[in-house]
């Protein structure tokens, strides 16, 4: 389970990457490097392509620091939203380009763009939502313990589990709802 940066952390290394410090990007890339090829790597089934995307996210961190709001929620999480935006453009370009190349229907595309998007959108969620919800979840799905065992585990009541579960498993619900359209940071998208 992954610890949540507090978000004073978030503001100071925001701040340390807009002063042009080399080592804050150092730190920034251990920390959340694993956490973005993942992502990449979950829409784009592609070791290659998820290590560009990697590049291009921690590029554009470097290059645009004042680009993260931290009232918008933590560094973690605007990370992650990066990472799902720029994996599914780059998914969009590739399956264009072999569209093309393998008269891939136009529906085909846009349902395994759908697809891939669905799944960022279900990591996003689960790597932005609060720790406890996501330790009850992580409890529940990958040690596939119940209620019971995850209150036990977690050191709380069983109603305090189910309550964490059920509103995991309800953020998470919602990562097939299509979002509403944002609108990409000026200058992302592109390749480096």
């Amino acid at each position: 389970m992954a610890n949540d940066a507090p978000p004073r952390w978030d503001r100071r290394m925001q701040q340390r990457l807009a002063r042009g410090e080399a080592a804050a990007l150092a730190e920034l890339y251990d920390r959340f490097a694993s956490l973005v090829h993942t992502l990449a790597y979950r829409v784009l089934e592609d070791d290659t392509g998820a290590d560009r995307v990697t590049r291009e996210v921690f590029g554009y961190v470097w290059e645009n620091p004042d680009a993260y709001d931290p009232q918008q929620g933590s560094l973690r999480a605007w990370i992650a939203m990066l990472t799902q935006r720029q994996a599914v453009h780059r998914l969009r370009a590739s399956q264009t380009a072999t569209a093309c190349e393998d008269t891939l229907t136009s529906e085909a595309l846009e349902e395994r763009i759908r697809e891939a998007s669905v799944a960022a959108r279900a990591d996003y969620i689960v790597t932005s939502m609060p720790a406890p919800l996501r330790a009850a979840l992580e409890l529940a799905y990958f040690d596939r313990r119940d209620y019971r065992q995850a209150a036990a585990a977690l050191g709380v009541t069983e109603d305090e589990a189910r309550r964490r579960l059920r509103l995991g498993l309800q953020l998470l619900s919602t990562a097939h709802v299509q979002p509403p359209r944002a609108v990409s940071p000026p200058g992302y998208g592109r390749a480096l």
